[in-house]
């Protein structure tokens, strides 16, 4: 029963996308909100709440990605309805794309609730294949080459998440049968597993294709060009939902995988991640244009937060990616506005906005950018620091804590490029360039001011008693 209140506002959503009235369009956010009612009775239930038998378990961890996932998705359905004024689209490619977005959902959502290895790779194939249709919203060439370029790239990523499945499910077999799909199975067994390097080998290339469809090494420029390529509403999908579900698998591997051999799994996440970070903050440093600055960002604070997540900062690593979820919608939204006066135009962008909606978007814009780079009090500052710190408490009890202390280093460098660059951005933003009048709409300011109320709420005793109840 309450599978199926979770998958209604999306399957309505699907069915009202085919009426061709112009109420239809104004119902389509409508349908988007609903899915906070069943997402709220998750809040309220005893944990674990078994949905569907061993198959989709709520726990407190997936609640809290579904809960973040809804708001950032009416965040983006708000702002979809002022998308042609800022776009060349059509009536028909909007409903197609609303169509789409109804499938994603639908596979986010079994891949976020799954307790089963098999659904949760079938989620993400299933999110996988509906947004080469949303990024085919744009008809223009660039668009359909990257199209084609998420479904090649996406399918090695997914199929590498498979074969690792089925590697892990070989390694533990033998002690656990049918139940080796299962990941509370996989956890309550770990240590017994007979076959600890088939089962390394397995989270090795899962973790992998997971890694690369979140555009880590050595696909750094891949989700790029796709969200360069596509509207702005769809990088902001792949960026607050997609990447969420993306990272709630890695978390639940990554548990079973901290059981099996510890070491060996922070070794291989920390070179993983560092690597990525490296090659991202000077490909930041180069960035002209909005979405692949923001882009390339969201690949560092992805790569930061699994680095958090095996480090020991597990409550840092939730706190960063609520504000993540958050903040880089955000500013994907923002470039509807920000780029309406000149694609590649950053001189200059928050100059020009007059009225109370102008000055609204301007002062939201503003807070994202420095919010982005952690100055304080974004969540993304307290989730830095509490995941450095945590990192090194947990290299104390290793023989790795110089190695720990200097891997710090060397991101604090990094990430002091990234700031550099946001900075001058920003300066840029609000003191070069010619004032242009840019037309900002009441729909487009909702969505920003929800995602502030987000950010706000992440900072609040409440939430962090909750995050550190996960952890």
């Amino acid at each position: 029963m309450m599978v199926a209140l979770l998958l209604l506002p999306a399957l309505v959503m699907f069915a009202v996308s085919f009426l061709h009235t112009p109420q239809a369009r104004r119902l389509l956010p409508v349908s988007s909100v609903a899915i906070l009612i069943p997402v709220g009775m998750l809040f309220v239930h005893a944990k674990p709440w078994k949905l569907w038998g061993e198959y989709l378990v709520a726990d407190d961890l997936n609640s809290y990605v579904l809960l973040v996932s809804s708001l950032v998705g009416i965040g983006v359905t708000l702002a979809l309805l002022t998308l042609d004024r800022h776009v060349a689209i059509t009536e028909a490619a909007i409903r197609r794309f609303y169509r789409f977005f109804a499938l994603f959902w639908i596979g986010l959502i079994l891949s976020i609730l799954a307790n089963h290895m098999g659904i949760y790779w079938i989620g993400l194939e299933m999110a996988t294949l509906s947004t080469v249709y949303m990024i085919k919203t744009n008809r223009s060439a660039a668009a359909h080459k990257e199209a084609w370029n998420y479904m090649i790239v996406g399918a090695i990523a997914i199929s590498l998440v498979l074969f690792g499945i089925i590697l892990i499910y070989a390694s533990a077999k033998p002690i656990l049968g049918e139940e080796a799909m299962l990941f509370h199975a996989l956890l309550a067994k770990a240590r017994a597993i007979p076959s600890p390097f088939l089962f390394e080998m397995g989270f090795a290339l899962a973790t992998v294709g997971m890694f690369v469809k979140m555009g880590f090494f050595p696909m750094n420029l891949w989700l790029a060009n796709i969200e360069r390529a596509s509207f702005y509403p769809v990088a902001a999908l792949f960026s607050g939902i997609l990447e969420s579900a993306v990272i709630v698998g890695f978390f639940r591997f990554s548990t079973v995988a901290r059981a099996v051999n510890e070491a060996h799994l922070v070794g291989f996440v920390v070179a993983y991640t560092l690597l990525t970070i490296f090659i991202v903050a000077f490909l930041i440093y180069r960035a002209k244009d909005f979405m692949r600055l923001f882009s390339l960002s969201g690949i560092e604070h992805m790569a930061l937060i699994a680095l958090f997540w095996v480090g020991g900062g597990t409550f840092a690593a939730l706190l960063h990616l609520g504000a993540h979820a958050f903040l880089k919608p955000a500013l994907f939204l923002s470039t509807g506005v920000l780029e309406s006066s000149g694609r590649y135009h950053i001189a200059g962008a928050l100059k020009g906005y007059r009225g109370v909606r102008g000055k609204l978007f301007y002062f939201l814009v503003s807070l994202f950018l420095l919010a982005i780079v952690s100055l304080p009090p974004s969540p993304m500052f307290f989730s830095e620091l509490y995941g450095f710190g945590a990192m090194v408490d947990a290299a104390e009890s290793s023989q790795h804590l110089l190695a720990m202390i200097g891997a710090t280093l060397l991101l604090l460098i990094l990430l002091s490029v990234i700031f550099y660059r946001f900075v001058a951005i920003y300066q840029s933003m609000k003191y070069e360039g010619e004032a242009a009048e840019r037309p900002v709409y009441a729909a487009e300011v909702a969505a920003l001011a929800i995602f502030a109320v987000g950010l706000l709420a992440l900072i609040t005793p409440a939430t962090m008693h909750f995050l550190r109840s996960i952890a």
